[in-house]
């Protein structure tokens, strides 16, 4: 899923990041540029980040249906 249309971040993005050791927001912000422009996503990224950091970057990005029809 999309998460930052701004700079084309997605969860899967969010996620590998957290696996990777980005261990507070900010330092995601400053990686990936989440959340810098607009600042619609900043409440969903914050969000996405928390799942990631509390499951170890373990979430699960699997595309939903609605994801798939639109593919």
């Amino acid at each position: 899923m999309v998460v930052c249309l701004c700079h084309r971040v997605t969860d899967r993005d969010i996620a590998r990041a957290a696996r990777s050791g980005c261990t507070d927001y900010e330092a995601l912000q400053d990686d990936l540029r989440v959340g810098t422009s607009c600042g619609t996503c900043d409440d969903c990224a914050r969000e996405v980040f928390a799942e990631c950091s509390c499951a170890g970057g373990a979430f699960s990005a699997a595309p939903t249906a609605r994801e798939l029809a639109f593919a």
